[in-house]
């Protein structure tokens, strides 16, 4: 076998040893290495190697450039799986804070909501704030077991809600203002 000394130089201490003092050049440990002539690459076999790349496909085949025709970027839409926690972040399911007994809060027992009594076959309360007419509807029916015609809510100055409640017909606002006990 037959050796033939290559003309590189590898430098050890740093990439580039023309910037390094010429005193550290001095004191460097360079190394040649040599390369094996004689060995050479069987043509047959290598012709057999390229034949087989083709043949698969897979070796030449250039990925195409992707042609943007507009400025603007937009992310492309990734994979969202649906949420499938390990356990529930909140222990104990919400509590409803406005049930029939926190909608109404007291009946107005001023001389206006009485007469709005024996006038208009109306009874007046107090609600609260977040409650709406439905709300309010359904907390009569169930809480005094009376049907109701209409509902007409206003705001008060001092920030709480008054419900004008309209009974219908088969209902005297009296009779169920004594059972209540508002008289």
């Amino acid at each position: 076998m037959s050796y033939v000394a290559c003309s590189q130089w590898v430098c050890y201490l740093a990439r580039d040893w023309r910037r390094l003092p010429r005193h550290v050049c001095n004191s460097l440990v360079v190394v040649s290495y040599a390369v094996d002539t004689t060995k050479k690459a069987d043509p047959k076999a290598k012709a057999l190697k390229a034949a087989k790349a083709v043949k698969s496909g897979q070796a030449f085949k250039k990925k195409d450039k992707k042609i943007r025709t507009k400025v603007t970027f937009h992310r492309p839409k990734t994979l969202t799986k649906a949420r499938d926690p390990k356990y529930p972040r909140i222990s104990a399911t919400p509590r409803n804070k406005l049930d029939h007994y926190g909608i109404l809060k007291y009946p107005l027992t001023t001389e206006s909501a009485m007469k709005k009594i024996e006038d208009n076959n109306t009874l007046v309360f107090i609600v609260d704030i977040r409650a709406d007419k439905k709300k309010i509807k359904d907390a009569v029916k169930k809480m005094y077991d009376i049907q109701t015609k209409k509902v007409n809510t206003l705001i008060r100055p001092d920030g709480t809600k008054k419900a004008y409640v309209r009974l219908t017909p088969d209902y005297d606002a009296l009779d169920v203002a004594n059972k209540i006990g508002i008289i």
